[in-house]
């Protein structure tokens, strides 16, 4: 269960958290392009099936920048979003598809990078999910591992993906699945360069609902981060108390060593629509981007 120090971060997580600004105070300046169905060009965002799934219900959403040539590469941003159908009293909706899914497209401005929002799967691997992966109780991760280890280098060599440039970013769940998904195995950890989970850490909290969800599985997954960069960013506007805080203290109990980023959102809501406004932020992750390209 929680410890004292959990439940007392979590309650000063709150507390930081509520004096945040809302989003809403901030206008955006980019809007998400709606998924569509068609073919793949620059500046457009489509539904999209691996070949192998053609026979299925599975998708993913790819985005083309805006600047994109055929004969050029291109570095990616891989995205997994949160839980939904979720809610909150701030107006903040997750609907858990891949579509709903803001933080590669607000990252890029839409130009310089392809965007792709991959799906969690059923346990049949013919469905997307809109909670976890897999389906209760089991949880099965495989279908999930293995539509992202088909479809990634597939992108690349279709659409001149870099796959020596390859970003997994997250919210929420997508954030968790960072590392639960991202450094699952082996094989699936060395395709990324760098990574951006915002709101929720792998192993920060336990008991969540799936196997593996423990902190000895997560440490095991996060040996295989092997010295790469995470932005690691959480709504609030501390680094000091609260769920950042309560990450950080996780992550060093660890004793892994990478070049970390701390990061709060400096908002009160658990929304990835803050990337599609100016904000400090911002300004900051688009700065790392650069830097790790």
């Amino acid at each position: 269960g929680m410890t004292r120090f959990a439940i007392l971060t979590l309650l000063a997580s709150a507390a930081s958290g509520l004096s945040a600004p809302d989003i809403s105070t901030v206008t955006p300046d980019l809007t998400v392009p709606a998924m569509t169905p068609g073919k793949p060009e620059a500046g457009k965002r489509v539904r999209q099936v691996h070949p192998n799934y053609a026979a299925t219900d599975a998708h993913h959403a790819l985005y083309l920048p805006k600047d994109w040539k055929p004969d050029r590469k291109f570095p990616v941003i891989v995205e997994y979003a949160g839980n939904g159908p979720y809610s909150n009293k701030f107006g903040d909706i997750s609907t858990g598809r891949v579509e709903g899914s803001n933080l590669g497209y607000g990252m890029s401005g839409g130009a310089g990078f392809i965007w792709v929002c991959l799906p969690y799967l059923n346990n049949a691997g013919d469905a997307n999910v809109t909670q976890w992966w897999g389906d209760r109780p089991t949880f099965n991760p495989a279908p999930t591992i293995n539509y992202c280890r088909k479809t990634v280098p597939w992108i690349c060599e279709k659409f001149g993906g870099d796959p020596e440039r390859i970003f997994l970013v997250g919210f929420s769940r997508g954030a968790i699945a960072c590392n639960f998904i991202g450094l699952h195995n082996d094989h699936i950890a060395k395709f990324w360069r760098a990574f951006v989970p915002y709101s929720h850490y792998d192993g920060a909290r336990t008991g969540w609902p799936y196997p593996g969800a423990d902190r000895t599985s997560a440490i095991l997954r996060l040996r295989r981060l092997k010295g790469r960069p995470q932005f690691i960013c959480h709504e609030g506007d501390s680094k000091t108390t609260g769920y950042i805080a309560m990450t950080r203290k996780f992550i060093e109990s660890t004793g892994v060593k990478a070049p970390l980023t701390y990061m709060p959102t400096g908002f009160r809501n658990h929304n990835d629509a803050w990337i599609l406004r100016p904000c400090p932020a911002r300004a900051e992750l688009r700065k790392w981007l650069k830097e790790h390209l």
